[in-house]
């Protein structure tokens, strides 16, 4: 089993990559591959939703997202975290999420996700709350922790300071691979996954 870790902040080596790695080291622990992917600091344009990618299961735009969505289909769990900018998530992971979770939910859905936030002080909760929009409308499964999966510090230094946020973080490490050992002891005993409905898009128009 595999889990993908993306760090949404532009600096690859700050607090959120060390929120990540403590959920990646707990998550090794359990016997659970992992891989840390960057997407970079590098400008990543936003959806434009012209539903190209319904049809190639690809973004025309061949970039940071294209090589995170071939990892994806072959990925068991996730995990998304970004830094808070202006108490939201960084403009590159918003884009970069948008364009990831648009035309290709076949590559996430009835998988494990959660996302963790690093803030300096304040606007975790937002982001928190803004990020998991992205599952519970791709019939993921959320994994939840002790508290928020949130780490304060405006630097790795700090946030290495904060030991309730890097215990939530191995809390949510835990969690994850027990969902996902779950997971596969269901499906060796023939629990299939939920038959979907043709989906019905109603449109707020009278």
């Amino acid at each position: 089993m595999k889990v993908l870790l993306v760090n949404g902040s532009p600096h690859k080596d700050g607090a959120t990559n060390l929120a990540l790695e403590e959920v990646s080291k707990t998550l090794n622990k359990n016997g659970i591959e992992t891989e840390i992917f960057w997407i970079g600091n590098k400008p990543i344009s936003g959806c434009i939703g012209c539903g190209a990618c319904f049809k190639t299961k690809r973004c025309f735009m061949n970039d940071k997202v294209n090589e995170f969505v071939e990892k994806a289909e072959k990925a068991d769990g996730f995990i998304f975290g970004s830094a808070v900018h202006y108490a939201g998530p960084t403009g590159f992971i918003k884009s970069f999420m948008d364009r990831c979770f648009y035309g290709k939910s076949y590559a996430f859905e009835y998988k494990p996700a959660a996302c963790v936030v690093s803030c300096r002080r304040g606007g975790a909760s937002t982001t928190f709350d803004d990020l998991n929009k992205y599952f519970t409308i791709t019939n993921m499964i959320v994994v939840g922790s002790q508290y928020w999966n949130q780490i304060h510090g405006n630097t790795k230094e700090e946030a290495l300071k904060d030991e309730e946020g890097l215990q939530t973080m191995r809390t949510l490490a835990n969690n994850m691979a027990w969902i996902l050992k779950s997971i596969e002891s269901g499906q060796k005993n023939g629990i299939e996954k939920p038959v979907k409905e043709k989906r019905i898009s109603t449109n707020f128009i009278r």
